[in-house]
């Protein structure tokens, strides 16, 4: 690499602090990222906008005293609006629709100084825990580019282990950011449910499934982007008690003795492949040597009927965003302007009645309280972040005949007949057996990361995922601090041109 060879051996906060120093400019970094846009995107299509000039102009006019002074950074194309740049959800009609404003947690960023050089590939409406959308083709995993670096963060991912850029930002609905982290080797922690803001458009996303925060490859850089942007804005529908300290100084404190739950068994009874099972065990013996109390125990909700809630709130989101973008556009939207799969989802929503829905929901609160009183007597739950290594590409998209049988469905309208068929328990089965983890967290708002701790024999990531009580950051952060120390990852990184 021509320009600042040393680049990716910094991480976020390393890169600031010569920015800092004045040992390089921040000129200097945003050279640096579009080398490595120019010369790495084009094998794994993490980068689907390019935003060089409003880089430049922000690079330009930075505060030196911001956290990420100078710093480039990647967007995640959905929900992260850029005032004047398009988010396009993954979308062919919404790519070309320039956002008006910019998001508050965007607006966040640039205070904190990062500089925003473009966006990350994503499926279409984020719901695909692999990210293979039509309109920008598949974005694939640095580590193996056979493999998916999962969804749908998963361009967000792919930039930060390919060397891109040292972080980037995620959202996690069902474990969007954490399913890309564990595939890429990253560290990836979804905060808890109103400790980023979500307006100004936004109250709840996803009935409160959603939260954004950024995949890093070192814990300290996501401690540092969530002191420099967690806390309510206005309008929010709630505000969540603000941390005791930084989260900065959490991440070297020292975690004391804590009471460690693990589990690898999947909530669905679904098979767990035995890397990501090894994975868990290797962490649960590292943490006895670390001195906590650590012991096997489910928590106490029906994975199953979480599952489908899970799959009954999808449905729903999508039909009333097609109503949604329909409003916004001034016209309908047809089939013509979604894919295939997202058009059926619209379909079985619309054949959901109100109380469907909301007996749905409520299953969500059953199991916040259940995890409740299981922290009552843990301070972290371990399991794994997926039951799978990283997916091939195109491992999950429908084969000749399902597709040919979702095309008959949405020409004729057949969405209630396809709901009393049972194909929405089958759905629930065949689209989380893989990802069956990480969906508790967001159903009952918990804060919850994924530890890159283990490489499979073929040199593939498998995450563990830690889970915490409501509004527990700051262990989560003692723990990975912890872990980081004990056992490093920051300088595995793929070898990629």
């Amino acid at each position: 690499m021509a320009h600042f060879p040393e680049y990716e051996t910094y991480d976020a906060t390393g890169l600031a602090g010569l920015v800092r120093k004045k040992d390089v400019s921040p000129e200097d970094l945003l050279q640096a990222a579009f080398e490595r846009i120019e010369t790495r995107n084009p094998s794994i299509n993490a980068v689907v906008l390019r935003m060089k000039e409003q880089g430049k102009a922000q690079a330009a006019n930075l505060d030196p005293g911001s956290p990420f002074s100078g710093v480039p950074f990647l967007l995640k194309d959905l929900m992260a609006d850029y005032a004047g740049v398009p988010t396009s959800y993954g979308n062919k009609v919404l790519r070309d629709i320039p956002a008006e404003i910019d998001s508050e947690l965007v607006s966040r960023f640039k205070k904190s100084g990062l500089v925003i050089i473009g966006k990350t590939n994503v499926p279409e409406f984020g719901l695909m825990g692999v990210t293979e959308s039509e309109v920008f083709g598949p974005c694939r995993n640095p580590w193996n580019t056979e493999r998916s670096p999962g969804g749908s963060s998963g361009g967000s991912a792919a930039a930060v282990a390919a060397g891109i850029v040292p972080m980037a930002s995620g959202g996690d609905g069902g474990g969007s950011i954490r399913i890309p982290a564990s595939c890429c080797g990253l560290f990836g922690l979804k905060p808890s449910r109103g400790r980023n803001p979500t307006g100004p458009k936004l109250g709840q996303a996803w009935q409160g499934a959603v939260q954004e925060h950024v995949i890093t490859r070192s814990v300290r850089d996501a401690a540092a982007v969530l002191d420099a942007t967690q806390g309510a804005d206005p309008g929010a529908p709630y505000e969540i008690r603000p941390p005791a300290r930084p989260y900065t100084e959490e991440v070297s404190a020292d975690p004391g003795v804590l009471r460690i739950a693990f589990n690898t068994r999947s909530p669905l009874g679904t098979p767990v492949h035995e890397e990501c099972i090894r994975a868990v065990e290797e962490t649960a013996r590292l943490l006895e040597d670390l001195g906590h109390s650590v012991e096997e125990a489910e928590p106490p909700v029906d994975g199953k009927a979480l599952a489908m809630s899970y799959i009954t709130m999808y449905m729903g989101e999508i039909s009333a965003d097609i109503i949604g973008y329909s409003r916004m556009l001034g016209r309908k939207i047809t089939a013509r302007d979604v894919e295939p799969q997202t058009w059926t989802l619209g379909m079985l929503g619309r054949s959901i009645s109100g109380a469907e829905f909301v007996d749905s929901i409520r299953e969500w609160d059953r199991a916040a309280r259940g995890m409740g009183r299981y922290f009552q007597t843990y301070d972290a739950y371990v399991c794994p972040t997926i039951a799978i290594l990283p997916p091939r590409v195109g491992a999950f998209q429908p084969g000749a005949a399902e597709a040919f049988g979702v095309e008959v469905v949405n020409r004729l309208h057949l969405g209630g007949l396809l709901k009393r068929s049972g194909i929405v328990e089958q759905m629930a089965e065949r689209g989380l057996r893989g990802m069956p983890f990480t969906q508790l967290a967001n159903q009952c708002g918990l804060p919850a990361m994924s530890v890159p701790l283990h490489r499979s024999p073929e040199n593939l990531p498998v995450g563990v995922q830690f889970v915490g009580p409501f509004g527990a950051e700051d262990i989560l952060f003692r723990i990975a601090g912890q872990l980081e120390r004990a056992k490093p990852w920051f300088d595995t990184m793929p070898d990629f041109p």
